[in-house]
């Protein structure tokens, strides 16, 4: 892969731009709003009413903002989360420590916990506080086989279906369903037509929901039952 660019986007946090894909891994309106809005107040929020403790499966963990904005709702709730994330293509040192997101908080303590994050061990469960535990696992979605019955929470943030479309397929979405406990909630900032088909195909019941800044919708996703569809 092409070294990614560093962008400032529209809140004044980084995003990165893949030249190879002309993808941005956030929205260039604002890529700390566009996560907190899709991933933490329209998915983990939601779960946070439903279980008592979350096992969260993230589709991408790039630069991990994802990961760091839930470390910090499940220290400030509290509540304990279990965080597995799926990620071929890590990032590199320098890249990451170039992103803004800790300073953007306003807090030098949020470097550390970010940091944390990514010098955890490949394949490995770390407990980085005491409510936030984290699992990497460097692998493609394709070959990931996660057990069933097991997270309440996904967090699909894959490069768009343009760009991937073999990512965002009833294949991938009946395999995630099946791992997922009933009443478990999938959030993604994806609302192409093909993407909800097959989402409703695999099973979940899918709902389309106001979207951040520069973005019309997003998509939540509920596992209502025990089989798919």
């Amino acid at each position: 892969m092409v070294k990614p660019e560093l962008i400032i986007t529209g809140d004044g946090s980084n995003t990165l731009y893949v030249p190879e894909f002309n993808e941005h891994y956030h929205s260039t309106f604002g890529a700390i709003s566009e996560s907190q809005h899709v991933f933490i107040d329209s998915g983990f929020f939601k779960a946070v009413e439903l279980f008592d403790k979350i096992r969260i499966l993230e589709i991408g963990f790039g630069t991990g903002l994802n990961a760091l904005l839930t470390w910090m709702e499940a220290e400030r709730i509290p509540k304990k989360v279990e965080y597995v994330a799926v990620e071929p293509y890590p990032l590199d040192e320098e890249i990451l420590s170039a992103l803004n997101y800790p300073e953007w908080f306003c807090t030098f303590s949020y470097r550390e916990i970010f940091d944390r994050l990514h010098e955890t061990d490949w394949e490995k469960n770390e407990q980085v506080s005491p409510f936030f535990s984290i699992l990497k696992i460097k692998s493609r979605i394709e070959d990931y086989f996660p057990d069933g019955d097991t997270f309440n929470l996904v967090y699909f943030d894959a490069f768009g279906p343009d760009v991937q479309p073999e990512l965002w397929v009833e294949e991938v979405f009946r395999k995630i369903y099946s791992s997922m406990k009933i009443k478990g909630i999938l959030v993604t900032y994806s609302v192409k037509g093909s993407v909800r088909r097959a989402l409703r195909n695999s099973g979940f019941s899918v709902e389309k929901l106001p979207g951040p800044a520069g973005k019309r919708e997003i998509t939540r996703a509920i596992k209502n039952g025990d089989q798919p569809i």
